[in-house]
Protein backbone atom coordinates (compact mmCIF):
# COMPACT_ATOMS: atom_id res chain seq x y z
CA UNK A 1 0.00 0.00 0.00
CA UNK A 2 1.41 3.50 -0.71
CA UNK A 3 1.01 5.95 2.13
CA UNK A 4 0.97 9.99 0.70
CA UNK A 5 -1.43 11.24 4.08
CA UNK A 6 -0.80 10.93 7.87
CA UNK A 7 -2.68 11.50 10.52
CA UNK A 8 -1.04 12.05 14.10
CA UNK A 9 -2.91 11.72 17.16
CA UNK A 10 -1.58 13.43 19.99
CA UNK A 11 0.56 16.90 19.79
CA UNK A 12 2.83 16.47 22.85
CA UNK A 13 6.22 16.18 22.39
CA UNK A 14 6.35 12.62 20.33
CA UNK A 15 3.19 13.75 18.22
CA UNK A 16 4.80 16.74 17.22
CA UNK A 17 8.11 15.17 16.46
CA UNK A 18 6.40 12.27 14.14
CA UNK A 19 4.78 15.29 12.55
CA UNK A 20 7.88 16.86 11.77
CA UNK A 21 9.75 14.16 10.57
CA UNK A 22 6.70 13.18 8.39
CA UNK A 23 6.58 16.65 7.11
CA UNK A 24 9.88 16.97 6.22
CA UNK A 25 10.15 13.01 4.20
CA UNK A 26 7.14 14.80 1.76
CA UNK A 27 4.07 13.46 3.28
CA UNK A 28 0.78 15.31 4.12
CA UNK A 29 0.81 15.43 7.78
CA UNK A 30 -2.96 16.23 9.71
CA UNK A 31 -2.41 16.49 13.73
CA UNK A 32 -4.91 16.25 16.18
CA UNK A 33 -5.37 16.51 19.68
CA UNK A 34 -8.17 16.07 22.15
CA UNK A 35 -7.19 20.10 22.73
CA UNK A 36 -6.92 22.54 19.20
CA UNK A 37 -4.72 25.08 21.44
CA UNK A 38 -2.20 22.03 22.03
CA UNK A 39 -2.14 21.14 18.46
CA UNK A 40 -1.96 25.10 16.90
CA UNK A 41 1.27 25.34 20.21
CA UNK A 42 2.38 22.20 18.59
CA UNK A 43 3.06 24.25 15.09
CA UNK A 44 4.75 26.95 16.99
CA UNK A 45 7.34 24.48 18.50
CA UNK A 46 7.46 22.86 15.29
CA UNK A 47 8.86 25.68 13.40
CA UNK A 48 11.35 26.61 16.23
CA UNK A 49 12.89 22.75 16.03
CA UNK A 50 12.79 23.44 12.21
CA UNK A 51 14.39 26.65 12.23
CA UNK A 52 17.17 24.61 14.53
CA UNK A 53 17.74 23.00 12.03
CA UNK A 54 18.02 25.19 9.42
CA UNK A 55 20.50 26.69 12.09
CA UNK A 56 22.63 23.89 12.05
CA UNK A 57 22.74 23.16 7.55
CA UNK A 58 20.25 19.72 8.29
CA UNK A 59 17.65 21.22 5.99
CA UNK A 60 16.90 24.10 4.33
CA UNK A 61 14.93 27.23 4.33
CA UNK A 62 13.12 26.38 1.58
CA UNK A 63 12.86 22.29 2.91
CA UNK A 64 11.24 24.15 6.19
CA UNK A 65 8.70 25.94 4.55
CA UNK A 66 7.80 23.33 2.35
CA UNK A 67 7.77 20.57 5.57
CA UNK A 68 5.63 23.58 7.85
CA UNK A 69 3.18 23.63 4.24
CA UNK A 70 2.40 20.22 4.15
CA UNK A 71 0.81 20.03 8.07
CA UNK A 72 -2.33 20.92 8.89
CA UNK A 73 -4.21 20.63 12.36
CA UNK A 74 -7.47 19.29 12.15
CA UNK A 75 -10.80 18.81 14.61
CA UNK A 76 -11.56 15.87 14.93
CA UNK A 77 -10.98 12.33 13.89
CA UNK A 78 -13.26 12.63 11.04
CA UNK A 79 -11.22 14.95 9.23
CA UNK A 80 -8.23 11.76 9.57
CA UNK A 81 -11.20 9.83 7.26
CA UNK A 82 -8.48 9.76 3.65
CA UNK A 83 -5.49 8.85 5.40
CA UNK A 84 -3.61 6.10 4.80
CA UNK A 85 -1.69 5.76 8.04
CA UNK A 86 -2.74 6.93 11.52
CA UNK A 87 0.33 7.17 14.07
CA UNK A 88 -0.91 7.55 17.55
CA UNK A 89 0.78 9.48 20.37
CA UNK A 90 -1.45 9.73 22.95
CA UNK A 91 -0.54 9.81 26.56
CA UNK A 92 0.61 6.04 27.68
CA UNK A 93 -2.83 4.72 29.05
CA UNK A 94 -4.04 1.77 27.67
CA UNK A 95 -7.55 3.07 28.20
CA UNK A 96 -7.35 5.74 26.78
CA UNK A 97 -6.24 4.39 23.56
CA UNK A 98 -8.33 2.11 22.97
CA UNK A 99 -11.11 4.73 23.41
CA UNK A 100 -9.19 6.65 20.77
CA UNK A 101 -8.80 3.29 18.43
CA UNK A 102 -12.66 2.66 18.95
CA UNK A 103 -13.30 6.18 17.82
CA UNK A 104 -10.91 6.54 14.79
CA UNK A 105 -12.36 3.08 12.76
CA UNK A 106 -15.50 4.65 12.76
CA UNK A 107 -14.55 6.67 10.25
CA UNK A 108 -11.02 6.01 8.71
CA UNK A 109 -11.38 4.63 5.61
CA UNK A 110 -10.78 0.71 5.10
CA UNK A 111 -7.25 0.27 3.71
CA UNK A 112 -5.88 2.25 6.08
CA UNK A 113 -2.89 1.36 8.49
CA UNK A 114 -3.25 2.51 12.21
CA UNK A 115 0.31 2.76 14.53
CA UNK A 116 0.53 3.25 17.97
CA UNK A 117 3.85 5.10 19.57
CA UNK A 118 3.70 3.55 22.79
CA UNK A 119 6.66 2.46 24.88
CA UNK A 120 4.96 -0.44 26.77
CA UNK A 121 1.56 -1.76 25.78
CA UNK A 122 0.92 -4.83 24.19
CA UNK A 123 0.30 -4.32 20.44
CA UNK A 124 -2.16 -7.45 20.04
CA UNK A 125 -4.58 -6.00 22.96
CA UNK A 126 -4.38 -2.64 21.24
CA UNK A 127 -4.98 -4.06 18.03
CA UNK A 128 -7.99 -6.30 19.52
CA UNK A 129 -9.94 -2.47 20.11
CA UNK A 130 -9.88 -2.20 16.36
CA UNK A 131 -11.36 -3.45 13.67
CA UNK A 132 -8.11 -4.16 11.52
CA UNK A 133 -6.10 -6.35 13.63
CA UNK A 134 -4.20 -7.05 10.61
CA UNK A 135 -3.51 -3.59 9.93
CA UNK A 136 -2.46 -2.33 12.96
CA UNK A 137 1.45 -2.54 14.65
CA UNK A 138 3.75 -0.63 17.22
CA UNK A 139 5.63 1.99 15.35
CA UNK A 140 7.62 3.04 18.61
CA UNK A 141 9.72 6.74 18.22
CA UNK A 142 12.32 7.59 20.45
CA UNK A 143 12.42 11.13 21.77
CA UNK A 144 13.42 13.68 20.68
CA UNK A 145 11.79 12.14 17.35
CA UNK A 146 13.78 14.42 14.89
CA UNK A 147 16.86 13.67 16.60
CA UNK A 148 16.94 10.17 17.42
CA UNK A 149 17.27 7.48 14.71
CA UNK A 150 15.75 4.48 15.91
CA UNK A 151 12.33 3.34 15.58
CA UNK A 152 11.09 -0.12 17.13
CA UNK A 153 8.66 -2.08 14.99
CA UNK A 154 6.35 -4.17 16.67
CA UNK A 155 4.03 -6.71 14.97
CA UNK A 156 0.87 -7.78 17.11
CA UNK A 157 -0.42 -11.64 16.41
CA UNK A 158 -2.59 -10.21 13.51
CA UNK A 159 -0.43 -7.97 12.18
CA UNK A 160 0.14 -9.16 8.58
CA UNK A 161 3.03 -8.82 6.22
CA UNK A 162 2.09 -5.88 3.91
CA UNK A 163 1.25 -3.81 6.69
CA UNK A 164 4.67 -4.92 8.78
CA UNK A 165 6.52 -3.90 5.07
CA UNK A 166 4.82 -1.01 3.85
CA UNK A 167 5.48 0.74 7.99
CA UNK A 168 9.17 -0.84 7.32
CA UNK A 169 9.86 1.79 4.43
CA UNK A 170 8.13 4.72 5.59
CA UNK A 171 10.14 4.12 8.15
CA UNK A 172 13.44 3.90 5.70
CA UNK A 173 11.74 6.87 4.10
CA UNK A 174 11.56 8.97 7.32
CA UNK A 175 15.29 8.34 7.84
CA UNK A 176 14.70 6.40 11.00
CA UNK A 177 16.22 2.58 11.37
CA UNK A 178 14.34 0.25 12.08
CA UNK A 179 14.51 -2.26 15.10
CA UNK A 180 12.16 -5.49 14.55
CA UNK A 181 10.77 -6.45 18.11
CA UNK A 182 8.58 -8.73 19.62
CA UNK A 183 5.07 -8.28 21.32
CA UNK A 184 6.32 -8.39 24.64
CA UNK A 185 5.96 -5.85 27.52
CA UNK A 186 8.22 -2.43 26.66
CA UNK A 187 9.96 -4.04 23.26
CA UNK A 188 13.28 -3.92 23.70
CA UNK A 189 14.67 -0.50 24.69
CA UNK A 190 12.24 0.17 27.04
CA UNK A 191 12.69 -3.00 28.88
CA UNK A 192 16.30 -2.36 29.29
CA UNK A 193 16.12 1.32 30.26
CA UNK A 194 13.13 1.25 32.43
CA UNK A 195 14.39 -0.93 34.95
CA UNK A 196 17.82 0.49 34.70
CA UNK A 197 16.02 4.24 35.64
CA UNK A 198 13.81 2.45 38.49
CA UNK A 199 16.99 0.58 40.32
CA UNK A 200 18.41 4.34 40.26
CA UNK A 201 15.48 5.21 41.75
CA UNK A 202 15.19 2.80 44.09
CA UNK A 203 19.55 3.59 44.80
CA UNK A 204 18.26 7.28 45.80
CA UNK A 205 15.48 5.52 48.08
CA UNK A 206 17.97 3.17 49.97
CA UNK A 207 20.07 6.10 50.44
CA UNK A 208 23.17 4.21 48.51
CA UNK A 209 23.57 7.82 46.76
CA UNK A 210 21.95 11.36 46.14
CA UNK A 211 20.74 12.21 42.92
CA UNK A 212 23.76 14.07 42.08
CA UNK A 213 25.84 11.35 43.10
CA UNK A 214 24.10 8.72 40.93
CA UNK A 215 23.67 10.56 37.74
CA UNK A 216 27.92 11.62 38.08
CA UNK A 217 28.53 8.17 39.06
CA UNK A 218 26.77 6.46 35.72
CA UNK A 219 27.82 9.80 33.60
CA UNK A 220 31.31 8.69 34.26
CA UNK A 221 31.60 5.55 34.88
CA UNK A 222 29.29 4.12 32.33
CA UNK A 223 30.12 6.84 30.09
CA UNK A 224 26.27 7.36 29.39
CA UNK A 225 25.40 10.69 27.65
CA UNK A 226 22.81 11.64 31.04
CA UNK A 227 22.61 10.26 34.03
CA UNK A 228 19.29 7.59 34.99
CA UNK A 229 17.55 10.27 37.14
CA UNK A 230 17.96 13.21 34.78
CA UNK A 231 16.93 11.14 31.88
CA UNK A 232 14.09 9.85 33.83
CA UNK A 233 13.01 13.47 34.32
CA UNK A 234 13.12 14.12 30.93
CA UNK A 235 11.09 11.34 29.72
CA UNK A 236 8.67 12.06 32.28
CA UNK A 237 8.55 9.90 35.63
CA UNK A 238 4.66 9.43 35.02
CA UNK A 239 5.90 7.28 32.00
CA UNK A 240 8.52 6.18 33.52
CA UNK A 241 6.18 4.48 36.11
CA UNK A 242 3.75 3.70 33.17
CA UNK A 243 6.27 1.32 32.33
CA UNK A 244 7.04 0.07 34.83
CA UNK A 245 3.91 -0.97 36.24
CA UNK A 246 2.96 -2.57 32.60
CA UNK A 247 6.03 -4.57 32.74
CA UNK A 248 5.41 -5.40 36.38
CA UNK A 249 1.72 -6.75 35.74
CA UNK A 250 2.76 -8.25 32.21
CA UNK A 251 5.47 -10.39 33.18
CA UNK A 252 4.68 -11.16 36.68
CA UNK A 253 8.30 -10.96 37.99
CA UNK A 254 9.23 -8.45 41.46
CA UNK A 255 12.24 -7.38 39.86
CA UNK A 256 10.10 -5.13 37.46
CA UNK A 257 8.30 -3.66 40.91
CA UNK A 258 7.92 0.21 40.44
CA UNK A 259 10.21 1.82 42.98
CA UNK A 260 7.83 3.73 46.07
CA UNK A 261 9.67 6.42 45.80
CA UNK A 262 8.70 6.77 41.72
CA UNK A 263 4.70 6.38 42.89
CA UNK A 264 5.27 9.45 45.20
CA UNK A 265 6.84 11.70 42.97
CA UNK A 266 4.13 10.93 40.14
CA UNK A 267 1.60 11.32 43.41
CA UNK A 268 2.69 14.57 44.08
CA UNK A 269 2.68 15.71 40.47
CA UNK A 270 6.52 16.11 40.63
CA UNK A 271 6.85 14.34 37.06
CA UNK A 272 10.35 15.89 35.61
CA UNK A 273 11.08 19.03 32.97
CA UNK A 274 7.53 19.01 32.06
CA UNK A 275 5.87 19.67 35.61
CA UNK A 276 9.26 21.92 36.26
CA UNK A 277 10.14 19.57 38.84
CA UNK A 278 11.39 15.96 39.71
CA UNK A 279 14.57 14.28 40.68
CA UNK A 280 15.40 17.95 39.70
CA UNK A 281 14.05 21.10 40.17
CA UNK A 282 14.16 23.55 36.83
CA UNK A 283 13.25 26.69 38.37
CA UNK A 284 16.35 28.66 38.12
CA UNK A 285 19.04 28.47 35.51
CA UNK A 286 20.86 25.48 36.36
CA UNK A 287 19.05 22.37 37.74
CA UNK A 288 19.10 21.71 41.41
CA UNK A 289 18.34 18.27 42.64
CA UNK A 290 15.58 17.70 45.03
CA UNK A 291 17.26 15.18 47.30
Amino acid sequence: MEIRNIGVIGAGAMGSGIAHVCALAGYDVSLVDIERARADAALIIITGNMDRQVRRGLITEDEKADGLARIGVVDSFADLSQCDCVIEAASENEAVKKEIFAKLTETLKAEAIICSNTSSIPITRLAAATDRPEKFMGMHFMNPVPVMKLVELIRGLATDPETFNTIRELTLTLQKIPASAEDFPAFIVNRILLPMINEAVYALYEGVGTVESIDTAMKLGANHPMGPLELADFIGLDICYSVMQVLYDGLADTKYRPCPLLAKYVEAGWLGRKSGKGFYDYAGDEPVPTR
